[in-house]
């Protein structure tokens, strides 16, 4: 029989109540708490080594920042975050070396029945969230669900993207387009 924590991962139906989920986000809610009482960075950047899924040896976070359960998520080498930041993980969030998220930006991978009745039984699902190598997301920047972004983008603040993108982009908007290839003139649309 396959876990509730197994089908969640896999971006299939999952009851959300299931114990061991229960159990994991009670672990990342008492990790918030360290983590947002806790003012020495040195000892903030080996707790999200130890709670996060991967991380590279150079990791900031700064306060405010909350996720569902923190074991989901695998950032690469120098990796900041600015004030504020959610990261909801029911599916994997991987993000690549050298990423400045801004401060208020959110990685939402969960998704939720269209249907009523399956929402009321606490069923959801979600899909996971990819962003490469070199990336810059401005302050208040949304990703959804199932979203790749590829190296060297760049998204403006406020922006919420909606699809996936690829290398060397300057993106922005609600949802969010191409404004600009890096190294090339600007762009209407695509």
């Amino acid at each position: 029989m396959v876990s509730e924590r197994v089908k969640m991962l896999n971006g299939q139906l999952y009851d959300a109540s299931d114990s061991e989920l229960s159990a994991l986000r009670a672990e990342a809610r008492a990790n918030i708490v360290k983590f947002q009482n806790e003012s020495n960075r040195e000892k903030n950047s080996r707790l999200l080594k130890e709670w996060l899924g991967g991380t590279g040896a150079n990791i900031t976070i700064n306060p405010g920042f909350v996720c569902d359960y923190g074991c989901h998520i695998y950032v690469g080498e120098n990796f900041y975050a600015n004030f504020n930041c959610t990261f909801l993980d029911v599916c994997k969030i991987t993000i690549g070396d050298n990423a400045m998220i801004g401060p208020n930006c959110q990685l939402l991978t969960p998704l939720h029945p269209i249907e009523a009745k399956k929402r009321i039984k606490g069923l959801e699902y979600g899909a996971p969230i990819t962003i490469g190598h070199n990336v810059w997301l401005g302050g208040g920047v949304t990703i959804l669900p199932g979203v790749t972004l590829g190296n060297n983008v760049v998204v403006g603040a406020g922006s919420v993207v909606t699809k996936s993108f690829g290398n060397d982009l300057v993106l922005a908007g609600n949802p969010a387009r191409i404004i600009k290839r890096l190294g090339n003139e600007t762009v209407e649309e695509e």
